[in-house]
């Protein structure tokens, strides 16, 4: 197995790697034998240039105080060193660029730095002055190992390992093997490795990192001592990147930097690697510093204020501002698949704010979201934010398979301004049972003679009266369930997890208008007549009993709906049409059957009540002798 560090590297000295990130002096060169013999010449050849070294190599964090977004980690780690309880493994985790193989590498120098007199032990601040600190910095330490388990995954491999983990350290005082993505190990070499990891030898140390901590055996997990690397939050990412810039002499604007914070998405080398492009592109085009522009540009985003725009005119179902919003974006050059990724992010900022109030304070948020995201939070309900980003994440998908990417965009986002115009199902049933609220309104009239205005009516002209007092609104009385169905569909859009354990877990055993009697399933939770009686009395206004027995009563409402649905299947199938068609396609089948008929549930509909009674239930019956009769 062979070390993956460059091999331009292995045969010269470390470079100066320029301020630390917190104004910490550079690290200082390793000085070079003079030269033998006589003077060289009057004509001193140029000094050959220093090679350009990225900003995410440069800027690469030297000791535990240099990590950022980090603080559990390094605080663990101090303690673990300055009380000598340091785990003979480790195992880090975490998204990419998060300081996973960084860390590592200081683990390994704290291990072994023996600080600037040659004397020193086991530190949480190596020296980075002694030969244990620049050997290891400069990745050419013999005891140090860096190892790329995604090429050195075979059994052979760790048994090589095992042989090399048996001879004591050449030179430091401790061995340490580093081994990044060290998921991409078989199955075999996982097994390999787990003697050894239990009982290694005690000058011999284990570093595992991975971005995929799932695939790794929990034998190899329980023997090791588990970080889990935070993303870095975004005002973490953004000063940082503002020292940086800073440090290289870059103006910044605020709004440039809050760009690269956000696409760096928590990971700060990918972040360093934006902000270099940036600075490269401002020394081609002369610029005085890095904007926002320039980075909107760079990065194919869209303006925030046009999403908002674009997001508002979508909400308000005003198609022609959709449309020109996208053709704004489509100008700036704003890729359609990243738009709709934006405004899935500000859905869910969105929903974030109308779900926890308190966030609208937040001083991290950005002046858009704190200003018109706040304002559109107050006037959208969770469940229509719900169904945008239902639209929104499917669009995306549909976007990527597209054959063209703008004409893909602009239709997911014209079903959406559809969408928004339609009730959602919990506001149909609301509107359904609060006494016929959910008919569509009238057109507003025109105008007619004598003040009063003018309608048509299946092609024919009414006249109106002309409009006089407002009358008394009518109280509409609250919904009274006929049937256990429509008890069911109370619950739907108000009390969503109640509505799947009555469509799924409750078999009815007896109904009547205030008592219903029920069997629930293990799966059903222990208040489940508390929280359904409570529900009827808030959309009744009359208490019920709702009483548990261990009667069988009947089939859940989803078991009947499988048992209609499939029985309609089966009637559906004996259709002579139906017949031809299997014969003529050979190995067709038919997987689901439409039915207009049905109701929400897949039943049939419940019989319609009858008339309503004229007279109180206790009245006398009328001999039809005794009605008077009148005069013809």
């Amino acid at each position: 197995m062979t070390s993956d560090s460059s091999s331009d590297e292995l045969d010269q000295p470390p470079a100066p790697e320029g301020p630390g990130l917190f104004g910490d002096a550079p690290e200082a060169p390793v000085p070079a034998d003079p030269p033998a013999g006589p003077p060289a010449a009057a004509a001193t050849p140029e000094p050959a240039a220093t090679p350009y070294r990225v900003l995410a190599r440069k800027y690469r964090p030297q000791s535990f105080d240099d990590l950022i977004g980090q603080d559990a980690l390094v605080r663990t780690l101090r303690n673990a060193f300055a009380q000598n309880r340091v785990a003979h493994a480790f195992m880090l985790t975490g998204v990419r660029g998060v300081g996973k193989t960084t860390t590592a590498r200081i683990i390994a120098r704290a291990m072994n730095c023996v600080g600037p007199d040659g004397k020193g032990g086991p530190t949480a601040d190596p020296c980075g002055v002694c030969p244990e600190c620049t050997a290891i910095l400069a990745d050419r330490h013999p005891d140090v190992l860096e190892l790329d388990a995604a090429s050195n995954n075979g059994v052979d491999n760790i048994r090589e390992l095992r042989e090399a983990v048996r001879y004591r350290p050449a030179r430091a005082r401790n061995k340490v093997y580093i081994l990044d993505e060290v998921h991409m190990l078989s199955t075999a070499a996982f097994n390999a490795l787990l003697k050894t990891l239990e009982e290694p030898p005690p000058q011999v140390k284990f570093i595992f990192a991975t971005t995929e901590i799932r695939k790794v055996p929990a034998t190899i997990l329980s023997r090791c001592q588990r970080f889990d690397l935070k993303r870095v939050p975004q005002e973490v990412l953004r000063a940082h990147f503002a020292r940086i810039a800073g440090a290289e002499g870059v103006k910044a604007s605020e709004a440039a930097l809050a760009m690269i914070a956000r696409a760096a998405d928590g990971s700060v080398r990918d972040g360093l690697s934006l902000l270099d492009q940036a600075i490269a592109q401002v020394a081609g085009q002369g610029a005085d510093g890095v904007e926002a522009e320039l980075v909107r540009d760079m990065l194919g985003l869209a303006d925030r204020s046009l999403l908002f725009d674009l997001l508002e005119a979508t909400f308000r179902g005003d198609l022609p501002a959709v449309l020109a919003a996208m053709d704004r974006g489509h100008e700036r050059g704003a890729d359609p698949g990243v738009i709709l990724a934006d405004l899935l992010e500000l859905t869910h900022t969105l929903t974030r704010l109308r779900a926890v109030p308190a966030l609208r304070t937040d001083p991290s948020l950005p002046e858009a979201e704190r200003v018109r995201g706040v304002a559109m939070a107050s006037a959208l309900s969770v469940p229509v934010l719900g169904r945008a980003w239902q639209v929104l994440l499917k669009g995306i998908t549909e976007v990527a398979e597209a054959p063209d990417r703008r004409m893909a965009a602009e239709m997911v986002l014209i079903r959406l301004a559809h969408l928004a115009e339609m009730p959602t199902p919990g506001e149909l049933v609301r509107r359904l049972t609060e006494g016929g609220a959910a008919m569509p309104q009238a057109p507003v009239p025109a105008a007619g003679p004598e003040g009063g205005s003018r309608a048509t009516a299946n092609g024919r002209a009414m006249a109106l009266p002309a409009p006089g007092p407002d009358p008394a609104p009518v109280p509409v009385p609250l919904a009274q369930p006929r049937a256990f169905r429509e008890v069911v569909a109370l619950a739907s859009g108000r009390a969503p997890m109640l509505h799947a354990h009555l469509l799924h877990s409750v078999h009815l055993v007896s109904f009547a208008p205030g008592r219903i009697e029920i069997r629930q399933n293990d799966a059903a939770p222990r208040d489940l007549a508390a929280q359904l009686a409570a529900l009827l009395l808030e959309q009744t206004g009359s208490r019920w009993t709702i009483a548990l027995s261990n009667q069988p009563g009947e089939p859940t409402l989803a078991e009947q709906r499988s048992q209609v649905a499939g029985q309609r299947l089966e009637v559906a199938k004996t259709h002579p049409l139906v017949q031809a068609v299997l014969l003529a396609f050979p190995g067709t089948e038919i997987e689901a059957l439409r039915d207009e008929t049905l109701d929400e549930y897949g039943l049939p509909p419940l019989p319609e009540p009858d008339g309503p009674d004229f007279a109180p239930p206790d009245a006398e019956p009328a001999d039809i002798d005794d009605l008077p009769l009148e005069d013809s």
